[in-house]
């Protein structure tokens, strides 16, 4: 346990910063239900599969390969189904979707966890800058051919971060998607940790009034192989600095836990958590306007690259 669980607090939903993702699915039953997971095979990703299936989840789990999906779930036990999900790859997202539609199991919670972090350069896939789009295109490629396979009350949470007040001054810069005209690790992972919120936030907008919900959050500062492209001497540090002020992977992995799964949650949509507790994201976060224009400009990449 981190110092900082013992000074925050809990919230107004009874969990904290210091609630586990046991703790806070503590005696729901998902026997029957069927949820999917990305980035199932390490950090919170690993933790919350099993978590999840603890409970009695079925779980689709989805890591870059079926052979890492497949190791993950062996690891946890219960009932996992192993599919290959590369969110830079759109041939492996589809084949994803694919076969989650022909287990024609309706999806309860759809759980958008996996996620790169930091690039020390610009990297770029099919013309766009990495980071935004493994972590914004692919997930909203997934989502977006899987709502209709919702189930009524089904709910989508896409893990983003603080992380996103470090994106550029302006928001999602539309002009710069590839990266080219400026690029900075953080920055870059901020903007895509913006859009991940902007994505859940217009969401959660056009599944109004059928039951379905859509929500973001922030897990919370973990040391996991996420942060693994970070400067040796920040990763250093966050070793060393890891017992006082950083999460355990069983606290990071709380918040998707509870926003997948508590009942209190059922009818909630459009939020930003962290901590299990509602938050409020940053000013960009809030934009209705740039949630829309995102949709719009996903929706044209996507279509680009699956043509």
């Amino acid at each position: 346990m981190s110092l900082l669980s013992l000074f925050k607090g809990k919230g107004p939903s009874g969990f904290g910063y210091g609630s586990t993702a046991e703790e806070v699915t503590e005696g729901i039953d998902l026997s029957g239900r069927t949820m999917l997971l990305t980035g199932c095979n390490s950090g919170i990703g690993l933790e919350t599969l099993r978590v999840l299936t603890k409970r009695g989840a079925h779980v689709i789990a989805a890591a870059r390969t079926v052979d890492k999906a497949r190791a993950a779930g062996d690891q946890v036990g219960g009932e996992t189904t192993a599919v290959a999900c590369d969110l830079s790859e759109p041939a492996t997202v589809l084949g994803c979707i694919e076969q989650v539609k022909a287990t024609g199991r309706p999806l309860d919670a759809i759980i958008c966890n996996a996620g790169i972090m930091a690039l020390p350069k610009l990297n770029q896939k099919y013309g766009y800058e990495l980071q935004l789009f493994t972590n914004h295109i692919g997930h909203f490629m997934l989502v977006t051919s899987l709502v209709d396979n919702l189930a009524d009350k089904g709910r989508v949470v896409i893990v983003s971060s603080e992380a996103h007040h470090q994106a550029p001054a302006e928001g999602i810069q539309f002009d710069n998607l590839s990266g080219e005209r400026g690029y900075t690790p953080l920055g870059n992972y901020g903007q895509s940790k913006l859009a991940n919120i902007l994505f859940a936030n217009q969401l959660a907008k056009r599944l109004a009034g059928t039951g379905k919900t859509a929500n973001s959050l922030h897990p919370g500062v973990i040391h996991t192989n996420l942060t693994r492209n970070m400067n040796p001497v920040v990763d250093v540090v966050m070793s060393i600095g890891a017992p006082l002020v950083l999460k355990s992977i069983p606290q990071g992995a709380a918040t998707q836990c509870y926003a997948a799964t508590h009942p209190s949650l059922e009818d909630v949509s459009g939020k930003y958590f962290s901590d299990c507790n509602e938050s409020r994201p940053g000013r960009h976060g809030r934009d209705p306007a740039m949630a829309e224009k995102l949709w719009e400009v996903s929706e044209r990449i996507v279509a680009e690259v699956t043509a």
